[in-house]
C-alpha cells in the first residue's frame, strides 16, 4: 500500500468522491487537508484497507442524506472525519470517547494554538 498515490485510490464521481476544482482536491478548512492527510499517511502505512474506509464514508453520507438537515449545511469533509472516527474506533487506535474528548479538547484552544 504504501507506493498507492492518493489518484490511485480516491473516487473521481459518486457519493464518495471528495470536492474537487479543475480536477484539483478542494479544501474549505485548514482542518480538511490536515484530516485528509493523515488519513492518507495511515492508509499508506498500511493501517488499514482504502475500501474499508471508503464504505464507511458512504455509510456516513447515507446517513448525513437521510436526516432532517435545516440548520446544517452539508460538510462532505464532517462526513469524512465521521467515518474517520468510525474507522479509528473499529481498529482499537482510539475509544470513541476519547476522540470526543480530543476534538473538544482542540476546539477550546484559541485561534492559532492547534498545532
Amino acid at each position: 500500500m504504501a507506493d498507492q498515490n492518493p489518484a490511485d485510490v480516491l473516487d473521481t464521481e459518486g457519493p464518495a468522491a471528495p470536492p474537487r476544482s479543475n480536477g484539483e482536491l478542494v479544501f474549505e478548512e485548514p482542518w480538511e487537508s490536515r484530516l485528509f492527510g493523515i488519513t492518507m499517511a495511515m492508509h499508506e502505512a498500511g493501517m488499514f484497507d482504502w475500501e474499508e474506509f471508503r464504505q464507511l464514508l458512504i455509510d456516513e453520507i447515507r446517513i448525513w442524506d437521510g436526516a432532517d438537515h435545516a440548520e446544517e449545511d452539508w460538510s462532505y469533509y464532517e462526513r469524512w472525519a465521521a467515518a474517520f472516527e468510525r474507522l479509528l474506533a473499529h481498529k482499537g487506535f482510539f475509544q470513541a470517547d476519547e476522540i470526543q474528548i480530543r476534538a473538544d479538547s482542540f476546539a477550546a484552544r484559541p485561534h492559532g494554538h492547534d498545532h
